[in-house]
């Protein structure tokens, strides 16, 4: 049986690196492609020589995590580090089964003549969860060779940060790419000139825009298929994002990354529970209700749900009560998409009119915050419900946003009953409610209610995510 030779390894390596060859620049697409909002937060990571440490790219298939590797390769040739000192590796390339990563550097330092031991090297290892053991390996590699910068992407988060936190203690830093923020969207789609924004306090900025209706418009897109960098760019997804998304990312997530990660068996089982969760993404569900509806253990139905999230599909968000309490058993819970624009991809597009467009809402605001390290649950009891509380430390609520894709309430605030039951008997004194179009603030019984169109709450928390966001190098 033939096997793969050296040569056939380091013919592999010159393909992926093309700027080893003169003229020493990025291919297409890559060069033309507007970077990330978080380009620079992650770029400083890489760069930083004061901390020996490996970066640990996270996040879901087609975010753009392989496309951010290359544009900080490009910012690296542009300040001056010579082309043939930096090396990207696609690991679930067939062509590097069986090997270790010191070996796929000895094949690099063969073509290349770097010499890792001695100079200053950038290293790229892109869906490093298909290498058995990568991270003790990564572990190892930054010990030994102190002069190199190693950076690692993965789909699979969850699997990553377990062994990474496990692993890699003081060794790596971890950085979870998301999908795209609303703010982004209209970045990337050219439309940014509908937003105007201008400096609130030290840690936030005010938004507003002279059209919402327009602004409502690019929303309801974004919810449908914003939240992938390839599908604002390619009018061809646009006009069917269900055979992207679907084929290109939620197949293979389930079809293969999950069962080829986690042994997963019965892949109809899995696929059942996802579009159902999917479905009814922002709605209440429990371990019981799933298994009597699927007929599925609840054991076997938890995993899955892990699996899930580990995937970047799904989050989890467990509830407290009416004075902020958790509950002693999480028998309930709710299950976000992580981005809108995957539902509409399994079932159907939706517009400003439909009835599933609430649930889609308040999944996209959700998704605006699913990345940050923020404290996330929603309050219910039996007479009433608040969408998103963000807690405390000592688990006393620093604020909370009602979800609405209507103008009624900023109208009538005397029907928010739930909410302004919440707010006295947790002594929160401002709240938010999202709007569709109405900008309002009003005081009721003691308490300010904060009405802010949606779309402008996405674009505000998308933004302040990015520009505030500290590189965490002292907290690994």
């Amino acid at each position: 049986m033939r096997e793969i030779s050296s040569e056939e390894i380091r013919e592999r390596l010159r393909r992926e690196n093309p700027w080893w060859q003169a003229p020493a620049q990025l291919p297409e697409p890559f060069s033309k492609w507007q970077p990330r909002g978080y380009m620079s937060h992650v770029f400083a990571l890489v760069e930083t020589v004061s901390v020996q440490r490996a970066v640990v790219l996270m996040g879901p298939r087609r975010v753009g995590k392989t496309v951010l590797i290359h544009h900080i390769i490009g910012e690296l040739m542009k300040k001056g580090i010579c082309h043939s000192r930096i090396c990207y590796v696609t690991i679930d390339n067939p062509i590097y089964n069986g090997l270790t990563l010191i070996e796929i550097i000895h094949h690099y330092c063969e073509v290349s003549g770097a010499k890792p031991d001695e100079e200053r090297l950038f290293l790229f290892f892109d869906e490093i969860q298909y290498m058995r053991n990568w991270e003790s390996q990564l572990k190892a590699l930054v010990d030994d060779y102190p002069e190199v910068r190693f950076m690692v992407s993965g789909s699979a988060a969850a699997a990553l940060r377990l062994k990474s936190q496990e692993s890699g203690a003081g060794r790596f830093t971890e950085f979870m790419l998301p999908p795209l923020t609303f703010y982004e969207y209209l970045d990337l789609s050219g439309q940014a000139q509908l937003v105007q924004v201008r400096d609130g306090d030290d840690i936030q900025i005010d938004a507003h825009t002279e059209d919402i209706d327009i602004l409502n418009t690019e929303f309801i897109k974004y919810i449908n298929f914003g939240g992938y960098p390839e599908a604002v760019l390619s009018p061809e997804i646009q006009a069917d994002p269900g055979r992207f998304i679907k084929s290109d990312i939620i197949d293979k997530v389930l079809l293969r990354d999950l069962p080829s990660l986690y042994g997963v068996s019965d892949i109809q089982e899995l696929n059942y529970l996802f579009t159902t969760l999917a479905f009814n993404s922002g709605d209440e569900v429990s371990l019981e209700g799933l298994s009597k509806r699927s007929g599925v253990a609840k054991n076997t139905i938890k995993r899955y749900i892990e699996y899930l999230e580990a995937a970047f599909l799904i989050k989890t968000v467990h509830r407290i009560d009416r004075s902020a309490r958790r509950f002693r058993r999480a028998n309930f819970f709710k299950v976000y998409l992580t981005n809108p624009s995957i539902r509409c991809a399994l079932f159907s597009p939706v517009n400003g009119t439909d009835k599933a467009i609430g649930s889609l809402v308040e999944t996209a605001v959700f998704s605006q915050w699913f990345h940050s390290d923020q404290n996330l649950h929603y309050a219910r009891w039996q007479s009433g419900e608040v969408d998103i509380v963000n807690l405390g430390r000592s688990q006393e609520p620093y604020w909370a946003v009602e979800v609405k894709w209507s103008d009624h309430y900023a109208s009538h605030p005397e029907r928010l009953k739930s909410l302004l039951s919440f707010c006295r008997a947790t002594n929160l004194r401002d709240v938010k409610v999202t709007t569709k179009s109405v900008y309002r603030r009003q005081e009721i019984s003691g308490i300010t209610l904060e009405f802010e169109p949606a779309a402008i709450y996405c674009y505000k928390v998308g933004m302040n995510a990015i520009r505030w966001r500290q590189a965490p190098l002292s907290e690994q």
